[in-house]
């Protein structure tokens, strides 16, 4: 089953934990971390000593089961004598069973019947009663055990989804009688539940109004995909009289259990759409709730200290599977304080009635989940908790605080696993800049400087705020009218998002094919779609793209005068009064109205720019006695054809589309390395923004994930860890008397993704950001202030010139070096070092540092890369930066934690700590050294799409593959990893430039030829290329 919603996904999690000691084959599971793997994590690397960083408030911790594959949820009496709990350990049977556990003798006995599943037990206040859920009655019990029992035979791994089975019932077992008692009886699942303290009450949680009520279409369909969505709580009479619903909120309340006198429960509760579970609790009396967390992460399965004082539950605050123990006080005016400090699983915490001791479940040891149990300081606890009232902390600084007091000394790969734990949480929904998830992580990247003794460096403390655009949405007044005929906006029309606002009188119509102007250019002729068209106050229909005949060559000249702006410039230069832009029968593109996306600039036109369907045109086209469809198919050609007017059309048009406009942050923090600033920086920079939830331009999920969350655990999650990992290094260095000659600069910047804005935004007004002494200090070679390449409209990769020293703008010497890490997570073969040529200290460099190191390395020379290091070596700023290769996972939902090589991505942390290391102590800044853009870029956008995974790691002449999305045209066409592309369509393949170029050739739906070289066997494939509009 697969996990459809992120509750779904949160319990497939936990089952997959708890799993994990009986399927270790398995090779890709959601939550499970590459090189460290919740179920491996307890176990402290070579170098790292064990208990480094012990739990708080316990003591004397030892294992308390040890048979079966797994165990846990372990429940006392009263009196502390009998624990009840659930494990894995019937033969025949590969679901739970309940076990009961005399703690004086060591006795265990099932007290389950030993078939269906079960879960959920509880012990009587009498000691002689054991309520727990069960599906044994379900007449296909066994066959489904059968079931399960012949796929594990297979050695198949499967996802493993929460099972809201709805044959669950509480059963109550009691001593001496051979019957169980079925105290729900009713359709639905019934689990969850408990006792009250004297007995006469059970509180459980239940789905079992979604098959008694009537729930209106929506609802239905949400509940066939999502069992828990109708789970409330409900109370009952022991004897199962008398049964009452407690809550009523789409979501997920489970787990609840009474307080110590009974007039109260707690429990968890999961929003509506699954993303974050929250500790609440009830009176009872009353009926009123009351929610006592706030992390915004996946908090639950609260218990209370017999105290009443505060309550202990189970959060993945730090990480989508590393889940920890927390405390908060029983009303919920203290910031919740941290007990566990194990990577993995800690949860499903109880304490003994006497409240000097608790259990819980955790995979520590033998990477097997049993109960542990340990002496509880009820004092010490109680103290942290009256200490930590709340105050303006939020989540964020909680985490951030609680990463720095567990950091080791040295680069640690669970330091990295921490860190990108909290940046990935499903709570910070994909950091996209200027959204709430990009303000939590950047505060968690400031509180943890801050924890490093950094100094704030932004025009905010720690933060450089920004502006941008962050897309276009349609304003409230939006029409298209000819004669009496308005059309359907979004449906037959829209407008584009660079688009002039405002009223359009109606006017005439004229067809102008591709609305291309290109000059002659060595064999490729000149072509003018005006030619002796007559376009003035009129609107021009021109087709969206370039023609799908002609010869690569003459295709790739066109491409660069095919972008939509450049034909709306050609339009507007000859007096049009707008243009419409169709995509046409021929160009099998996937939607034919325009996307009202953001382009990347923010320039508008003051030209109206629609795109309508291809219907609408076609009905014009007909209109006037002719075919779309033929016009089309003889422009495709390549032969010119005079534009002609689509007589007897007069539209009208009211536009309004509204710039959407944000704010997003940096985070500056600088280690002063003396009392006065030095002269000159080195920055080490990583950009800690992503793609956020849902579709993007950006994005290329599929079509089932196009509605997730764009983790960026690789990208680049794994980036901001390592920078903070050196950060500490750096900072360490300096406490222990090291001598260095600049300060450094640690940097998370946001806005990367949109185009290196926040990098930018930093570099163009960079001598407001530092102090004066340092300008004076430079004697005025400090850069002055640039505009916002934001504000101004210009790309950022366009922002500042390549010839190093001398260009205006150049930040150097006063910036000396800047190192950048961009998807340093998924180490493999190699680690990939870009820039190397833009000085010529790297290559001793590199050489130096990886000593002690060790990593398998390749260099690339150039330095005109698409991450923030590009914004300081266009203003003569060496560079070095630090990637592992893409993968098929880039920009989508699929870019999770679980797939990230740690220890790889604290190796390359260490390297590049070195390297920085140098960089602050050398006496002279390393020298800059200019390069030319390289030739053959592509100078429209590739609508072609191949699918194929690029190996930056190796240095090949050709381009190899580190891999190929499934059933993506390079899939289907037989190439697979490891496959080096030496031609492509006839054109000779050397390079990633070559490769580019030659795509920029391709038609959609075209057979061409690839050539590869597989080993030492040339291997010619056909490929039919996709489209990716």
């Amino acid at each position: 089953m697969s996990c459809s919603t992120y509750r779904q996904r949160f319990f497939c999690l936990i089952a997959v934990i708890l799993l994990l000691a009986g399927h270790r084959s398995a090779t890709t599971i959601y939550g499970q971390a590459k090189d460290l793997a919740p179920t491996d994590a307890a176990q402290p690397a070579d170098d790292e000593p064990a208990g480094s960083v012990p739990d708080q408030f316990l003591s004397g911790v030892r294992q308390l089961t040890f048979a079966g594959k797994r165990a846990g949820e372990g429940y006392f009496s009263a009196d502390g004598t009998k624990m009840v709990f659930q494990s894995e350990r019937e033969a025949g049977n590969p679901f739970y069973q309940i076990y009961l556990l005399d703690m004086e003798t060591g006795d265990t006995e099932r007290i389950s019947p030993g078939i269906g599943k079960t879960t959920c037990s509880w012990i009587h206040p009498s000691g002689n009663q054991v309520l727990f859920a069960s599906t044994h009655a379900d007449p296909e019990s066994v066959k489904k055990q059968q079931q399960e029992l012949e796929i594990r035979a297979t050695g198949e791994q499967r996802r493993y989804a929460w099972d809201y089975d709805e044959h669950f019932d509480i059963h109550i077992w009691t001593r001496g009688e051979a019957d169980y008692r079925n105290a729900t009886k009713a359709r639905g699942y019934d689990a969850e539940g408990s006792w009250s303290p004297d007995g006469k009450q059970i509180v459980f949680a239940s789905n079992r109004a979604a098959y008694t009520k009537k729930m209106d279409a929506e609802l239905t369909k949400k509940f066939e995909t999502d069992k828990s969505i109708m789970i409330d709580l409900y109370i009952m009479n022991a004897d199962g009289s008398n049964v009452r619903q407690l809550t009523d909120t789409l979501g997920y309340d489970g787990g609840p259990f009474f307080s110590p006198d009974g007039k109260s429960i707690c429990w968890r509760r999961f929003s509506e759409n699954g993303a974050t579970a929250e500790i609440y609790t009830m009176d009872l009396a009353n009926g009123k709730a009351k929610k006592l967390t706030n992390l915004q992460a996946m908090s639950w399965a609260p218990y209370y200290h017999p105290s009443s004082e505060y309550l202990i539950f189970t959060t993945n605050l730090h990480g989508f599977a590393n889940f920890e123990l927390y405390l908060v006080d029983a009303e919920g005016k203290s910031d919740p304080v941290r007990v566990t400090n194990t990577a993995g699983f800690d949860g499903l915490p109880v304490f003994l009635p006497d409240g000097n001791r608790m259990a819980w479940t955790t995979n520590r040891a033998e990477s097997k989940s049993q109960i542990f149990i340990g002496t509880w300081d009820h004092v010490a606890a109680l103290a942290a908790v009256k200490s930590n009232r709340r105050d303006s902390k939020d989540s964020s600084r909680l985490a951030a605080t609680e990463s720095a007091r567990s950091t080791v000394t040295s680069f640690a790969a669970a330091d990295i696993f921490r860190h990108v734990g909290f940046l990935c949480d499903p709570g910070l929904k994909g950091r996209m800049t200027g959204s709430e998830g990009e303000k939590k992580a950047t505060l968690y990247v400031a509180a943890y400087m801050d924890s490093l003794g950094l100094e704030a460096a932004g025009d905010d403390g720690w933060f450089q705020p920004f502006n941008f655009t962050a897309g276009a949405a349609l304003g409230p007044d939006n029409r298209l009218t000819q004669g009496d005929s308005q059309f359907v906006i979004d449906k037959q029309w829209r407008p584009v998002a660079f688009s002039k606002t405002g009223v359009v009188e109606p006017a005439a119509v004229v067809f102008a094919g591709y609305g291309l102007v290109a000059p002659k250019d060595g064999k490729n002729e000149e072509y003018d779609s005006y030619v002796h068209l007559d376009v003035k106050d009129k609107w021009v229909v021109v087709f969206r793209y370039l023609p799908d005949e002609i010869s690569p060559e003459r295709r790739q000249h066109l491409a660069r005068f095919s972008h939509l702006r450049y034909k709306a410039m050609q339009v507007r230069e000859r007096g049009a009064k707008g243009l419409i832009l169709v995509s046409g029968p021929t160009s099998k593109v996937k939607n034919q109205l325009i996307p009202l996306q953001f382009d990347g600039s923010l320039s508008g036109s003051s030209l109206p720019v629609i795109s309508v369907t291809d219907a609408v045109a076609a009905d014009w086209f007909k209109a006037c006695g002719k075919s779309l469809e033929d016009t089309q198919k003889r422009l495709d050609t390549g032969e010119m054809t005079m534009g002609f007017e689509l007589k007897g059309v007069q539209l009208s048009a009211e536009i309004n589309v509204e710039q959407i406009k944000r704010e997003g942050r940096n985070v500056l923090g600088m280690l002063r390395v003396a009392d006065r600033p030095t002269s000159q920086i080195v920055i080490v920079g990583a950009h800690i923004d992503h793609l956020g939830q849902g579709p993007s331009s950006s994005s290329l999920a599929r079509e089932d994930e196009r509605n997730g969350i764009h983790f960026g655990a690789d990208d680049n999650a794994s980036g901001v860890a390592a920078m903070l990992e050196i950060a500490q290094y750096l900072a360490e260095q300096k406490e222990k008397g090291v001598k260095f000659e600049r300060d450094i600069l640690f940097a998370a910047w946001s806005g990367e993704e949109l185009g290196l804005i926040g990098s930018s935004k930093f570099a163009s007004q960079l001598d407001e950001i530092m102090s004066h002494a340092h300008a004076h200090a430079v004697n005025d070679k400090a850069p002055k202030e640039q505009p916002d390449k934001n504000e101004g409209g210009d790309s950022a990769t366009d922002a500042g010139p390549a010839n190093g020293h001398t260009a205006p703008g150049s930040l150097y010497p006063y910036v000396a070096a800047c190192l950048n890490l961009d998807m340093v997570g998924r180490l493999e073969e190699k680690l990939i070092l870009q820039g190397v040529g833009s000085s010529s200290v790297w290559r001793g460099e590199i050489e130096r540092r990886n000593i002690p190191v060790g990593l398998s390395i390749t260099i690339q020379t150039d330095s005109y890369l698409p991450t923030d290091a590009s914004t300081f070596f266009m203003r003569g700023v060496p560079i070095l930066s630090a990637f592992t290769g893409s993968h098929s996972d880039y920009h989508t939902p699929r870019d999770t934690p679980d797939k990230l090589n740690y220890e790889g991505a604290a190796q390359i942390a260490r390297l590049m700590g070195l390297i920085g290391r140098s960089l602050a102590m050398r006496a002279e800044p390393p020298d800059f050294v200019a390069q030319d853009r390289p030739e053959n870029q592509p100078r429209a956008r590739l609508r072609a799409y191949l699918g194929t995974i690029p190996d930056y790691a190796d240095e090949v002449k050709g381009l190899k593959l580190s891999g190929v999305s499934k059933n993506a045209p390079a899939d289907k066409a037989g190439l697979r990893a490891g496959d080096v592309i030496i031609e492509l369509a006839g054109r000779k393949v050397e390079n990633i430039y070559d490769y580019t170029y030659a795509i920029e050739a391709l038609k959609i739906g075209q057979k061409v030829k690839v050539v590869v070289m597989r080993g030492k066997k040339k291997i010619t494939l056909d490929l039919v290329p996709g489209s990716r509009d």
